[in-house]
């Protein structure tokens, strides 16, 4: 016969329910699921070598649960308080660690480095780490911000986003804008391909081409873009678009086109030619918010899946990928899907006014 001491008690239907339910628990053999297992199943009976060699654990794991929850029932399987080092950092240290970063700078410095806090409060580095992490600072980065000054912003922004969220019956809006300048540049050194382990590698250094600017004019409705190179981005080639974007869009409806406060888009000569065409009206977006223009976000697209790594020989070679490019994006064009409303822009524009606002700035 097995040793008696070995077996426990008769589980009650509470005690048997909970390690059940614990015993179900996705968790490590370490956890509280194998030491409920592990009761379980001694209370079906059997020797310390057949529940470890049933349930795949050591024999002395058996043994020390089995003891536990003998002596303690259900709080035996919890783990026990475990005191571990002391600590050697003090509060005063943390506080002193976290003032120290938000209030001053270290001399000739714009900002801490763990490694000269350290040597300034007399802990280490790797502490000085684990403050900023739980605390949430990261005194290496920054970010850049511009409110706009325009003194019809919230109108702006209620038009533009009105576009986008709700835009007329029996109209069409496109979202406007040039990307001037962009370079044919070409590698000094072939470009090395990619391999296992190995990303594409080409020079630092090369040689330009030539420019050309893009007139870009997205669809907001379908994501189809009208696109037009020129060699300059004067009043007069701004216009010859607009007149390719009136060309293009179907015929009886309205033509909102968005675009920002450039000069040539407000010039005499696009003026004259807007009174021509009547059924063409522009929005323009506030002072310093091209974020608001979707048309942004397609150029993002542009440079970082054609631009950005692109190899051009020539000028005719940019001229012909972003011609293609354009061709490509508009046989699979999709939207750009605006969600935020202008009451939920303008609230957040209010609150970041309200924080650079306060006494600690």
């Amino acid at each position: 016969m097995g040793d008696s001491r070995l077996q426990p008690r008769v589980l009650s239907d509470v005690e048997r329910l909970t390690l059940q339910g614990w015993a179900n628990r996705r968790r490590t053999a370490q956890g509280i699921a194998m030491r409920a297992r592990i009761v379980l199943a001694c209370a079906e009976g059997g020797s310390n070598i057949a529940v470890a060699a049933r349930l795949g654990v050591n024999r002395g794991t058996v043994n020390r649960w089995r003891a536990r929850f003998l002596r303690d029932r259900l709080d035996g399987l919890a783990d026990e308080p475990r005191p571990g080092v002391p600590r050697t950092i003090t509060d005063a240290q943390v506080e002193e660690v976290v003032v120290r970063t938000l209030e001053e700078t270290p001399e000739g410095s714009t900002h801490w480095s763990k490694r000269e806090l350290a040597a300034k409060v007399g802990i280490s580095p790797s502490s000085v780490l684990r403050i900023w992490r739980a605390f949430g600072l990261q005194p290496w980065r920054t970010e850049t911000f511009k409110i706009s000054p325009d003194p019809l912003l919230i109108d702006k922004i209620r038009d533009v986003v009105g576009l986008y969220l709700a835009p007329p019956a029996n109209a069409v809006v496109f979202a406007v804008d040039e990307k001037p300048q962009i370079q044919a540049l070409e590698r000094t050194a072939p470009v090395l391909p990619m391999l296992p382990g190995t990303p594409e590698r080409r020079s630092f250094d090369y040689v330009r081409h030539g420019t050309v600017d893009l007139f870009a004019a997205l669809n907001v409705a379908t994501g189809k873009v009208i696109g037009r190179l020129s060699a300059q981005h004067r009043a007069v080639d701004f216009r010859d678009f607009l007149e390719e974007i009136d060309r293009q869009a179907e015929a009886g409806l309205a033509v909102h086109v968005i675009c920002d406060n450039l000069s040539t888009h407000k010039s005499p000569v696009v003026h004259r030619w807007l009174v021509a065409h009547p059924r063409v009206q522009l929005h323009f977006t506030p002072t310093y918010s091209s974020w608001i223009n979707q048309v942004e976000r397609w150029f993002a697209e542009l440079d970082r899946r054609c631009l950005e790594r692109g190899v051009f020989c020539s000028l005719d070679d940019l001229k012909t990928a972003l011609e293609d490019w354009i061709k490509h994006w508009n046989d699979s064009a999709h939207p750009f899907k605006w969600t935020k409303t202008a009451d939920q822009i303008i609230e957040r524009i209010c609150r970041y006014c309200s924080r650079i606002s306060g006494p600690a700035h």
